[in-house]
């Protein structure tokens, strides 16, 4: 792979200008789709065929748009003292239910007065009206938005206290604003202090620039013709800025050092794509799979997800093994500090700011191995505790001060938590209208029920709804026993199939989904990262220290989650905006990312103690040199991709946040606590035996991502150039 990689970096450089003329096409064609064939995002998470998807589509049928469309919930709360049935108040509220009416798009507009179907408060203090529409919250337009906005802000101005809830009033993420500005602005300064050049860091930096404006706009232009969340150029954002400019940076990292040594530009580039580029192949491998992995799941919105965050690594893996080059070719000796382009070649590779810092700090983490190993995992593993505790659920809380956290502090105070999260029983069948009188009395009587509507039968009487109003929040868990104990115990009558579904079934179904596909996923990533770092460092016991260290990362990143998203420790201080349980398809994503990015970390460090060790370096020594070599890179990599990740968290949106800063604080535990101090404690401890590998295993294919082959080409013919170096006289 080293040789290959470094005939292609070669050829890049060479042929610069096609490179990145291609490039740039690419980036306008895309673009040019973006804007021409895009389609609306959507917001809402549906598995198919599971029992509450297959209803909701039949009620649709059964009922109309109206039954299975958006929604929104307007609470009218009358002033203190007062009823919302005073004469005054009662035509405030059918003033405004009728022109909720007449919106654009809206269906229907429920009176909550009307004595026929009353939704009003015991002490009748408020009543609350249903506004539906006819399509799927996605569907719902700006424009269709803003005309419900300006009739909550009207029937406002009449003295009641309005407040509106509901999938309706929901947008789709945007993408571009404070969090991308944020996290370039921070890599910009990171990569400017790390090369001591600005030419080289604004170049890494628009590299990677590209690579995520082509991944976003491929995903724009494919949401034309599939439907895709809205989430999902988000992550490809934050993946794209993180993996794009860190994989660019250990690319002109090495191209730096080859120039140091005294190879041409040419030859400098080729050998850095040859050398880092192979492990930056590799590690874009283990994260590509691991997001396409998410496949296995078997939910279509994940798999989506996944592969089109997949897409836009593979974009930045390709950008770095062909334009990285190709623009190093055009840059030259620019690439490093004034200050160092006219001294003497040296053969040291290390880079020398920090250097003393580094190689103390690896000095003392493996001479007092056993205490840094054990500080390292103690403290990772009490911030993984509150992991034990973790919830997730689909329904995605409203923001502080918002009108939809206001009405659903409402409806939980006036009329029960249980309103905020119905449960819908749909009969259907030639004998649903009677059967559904049945279901509704056996249902009615079972614990956590505080209301079962009567059966209300469509036109042909082929179906029936029934409303449940369970006496617990759609977040607590007597209201998920309740939807299995209905599922358990009303059973399907003669010509009449019982459905339980609604939005609060839909989430705990998906919920439940997700949550029995964690440890699959986990279990599969895992075995993946072992026998990765098995063929890359042909050794068994090196595998079992980064798969162990994984793990604490993960345990620690959901534990740090959980105590500040869940449990709100510290939540103001990162914009959290509403606390709760976890939102159910963070953890699985976020063990995808993470998985791929601590390889990433692995790779890098361990690669070049591995080289070391190959060389002849004791144990020990080669642990101190590579990582002297590595460190520095690594860690203006995790503070790049700490920096990306963080600033998604007090501007993101709220499914996006929990996500973003566990990916945060994953890469800062795992690179500056796992890589740094424990890795490096564990193989000293280890010693000799760290690279042992038995012998029946010898046959395994070696990974060359050290770039060993193109160090023995370059011995054989160091005297005569090859036809692939016609310069190779060191400057």
């Amino acid at each position: 792979m080293a040789t290959l990689l470094h005939r292609l970096g070669l050829g890049a450089v060479r042929h610069r200008i096609i490179v990145t003329v291609v490039w740039l096409l690419a980036l306008l064609a895309v673009a040019f789709g973006a804007v021409k064939l895009s389609g609306e995002m959507v917001n809402t998470f549906r598995i198919p065929g599971q029992e509450s998807t297959i209803a909701l589509d039949l009620m649709k049928d059964k009922f109309g748009d109206a039954s299975a469309g958006a929604s929104v919930q307007v609470v009218f709360a009358a002033p203190a003292g007062q009823k919302i049935t005073d004469p005054a108040n009662a035509g405030q509220v059918a003033q405004s239910v009728a022109a909720f009416g007449k919106l654009p798009g809206v269906v229907a507009a429920s009176n909550p007065l009307d004595p026929q179907a009353p939704a009003v408060s015991r002490d009748l203090s408020a009543a609350y009206s249903t506004v539906s529409y006819g399509v799927q919250p996605s569907e719902v337009t700006d424009e269709e938005r803003t005309a419900i906005t300006a009739a909550l802000a009207q029937a406002k101005a009449g003295g009641l206290t309005v407040e509106a809830r509901g999938e309706a009033l929901s947008n789709a993420a945007d993408i571009g604003g404070a969090s991308e500005l944020i996290g370039v602005v921070v890599a910009l300064i990171v990569l400017a202090l790390s090369y001591g050049s600005l030419v080289a860091a604004g170049m890494n930096l628009v590299t990677a620039i590209i690579g995520v404006a082509i991944g976003v706009a491929g995903i724009t232009t494919l949401s034309g013709f599939v439907q895709l969340q809205a989430t999902t150029p988000i992550l490809a954002v934050m993946l794209g800025l993180a993996v794009g400019i860190d994989y660019a940076l250990f690319i002109i990292t090495r191209f730096r050092n080859e120039l140091r040594s005294g190879k041409d530009v040419e030859q400098a580039a080729a050998y850095a794509v040859g050398t880092a580029g192979s492990a930056v192949v590799t590690a874009g491998l283990t994260v590509v799979i691991a997001l396409a992995g998410l496949s296995i799941v078997g939910i279509p919105f994940l798999t989506e997800m996944g592969l089109a965050a997949s897409a836009t690594i593979v974009i930045a893996v390709l950008l770095a093994i062909t334009l990285v080059p190709a623009i190093l070719g055009f840059v030259g000796i620019r690439a490093l500090p004034r200050k160092l382009r006219n001294v003497p070649p040296t053969s040291q590779e290390e880079l020398p700011v920090g250097r003393g810092f580094i190689r103390g700090w690896a000095n003392t983490v493996t001479q007092k191995r056993v205490v840094s190993l054990l500080l390292a995992v103690l403290a990772l593993a009490v911030i993984a505790l509150p992991f034990f505790k973790m919830q997730t659920t689909l329904a995605q809380r409203s923001p502080e001060g918002s009108t939809q956290a206001k009405a659903d502090a409402l409806i939980d105070e006036r009329f029960g938590p249980g309103v905020s999260g119905p449960l819908l029983i749909l009969v259907d069948g030639p004998n649903a209208a009677p059967y559904a009188a049945t279901v509704q009395k056996q249902v009615a009587t079972l614990p956590d029920v505080a209301l079962a509507t009567p059966a209300r039968p469509n036109q042909d009487q082929s179906a029936a709804l029934i409303t449940i109003i369970p006496a617990s929040g759609a977040e607590d868990q007597k209201t998920v026993d309740l939807v299995h104990a209905i599922r358990d115990q009303v059973t399907d009558g003669d010509g009449a199939t019982v459905y339980v579904t609604g939005q609060t079934a839909i989430s705990i179904d998906v919920s439940q989904k997700l949550n029995d596909a964690l440890p699959i996923y986990l279990a599969m990533v895992v075995g993946l990262a072992f026998v990765l770092l098995v063929l890359v460092f042909r050794s068994l016991l090196v595998p079992v220290v980064g798969v162990l260290g994984f793990l604490l990362t993960i345990g620690a990143s959901f534990g740090a989650t959980v105590a500040v998203f869940q449990w709100g420790w510290l939540s103001e201080l990162v914009n959290a905006g509403s606390t709760g349980p976890i939102i159910s398809l963070a953890p699985i994503i976020i063990v995808g990312i993470l998985f791929g990015l601590a390889m990433d970390y692995q790779v890098f460090m361990v690669s070049r103690m591995h080289e070391a060790h190959a060389h002849g370096a004791s144990p020990r020594d080669a642990i101190v040199t590579g990582f002297r070599q590595a460190a520095p890179v690594v860690l203006a990599a995790a503070t790049i991709m700490f920096a990306v990740f963080a600033a998604f968290v007090p501007e993101g949106n709220d499914t996006v946040k929990p996500i973003a800063f566990a990916l945060a604080v994953g890469i800062a535990f795992d690179a500056f606590v796992i890589r740094m101090i424990a890795v490096p404690a564990a193989l000293a401890l280890l010693g000799r035996s760290a690279w042992w590998l038995p012998n029946w295993l010898r046959w395994l294919p070696e990974l060359d991502v050290e770039g060993a082959a193109l160090e023995r080409r370059a011995a054989a013919t160091r005297e005569v150039p090859s036809d692939e170096q016609p310069q190779t006289a060191s400057v």
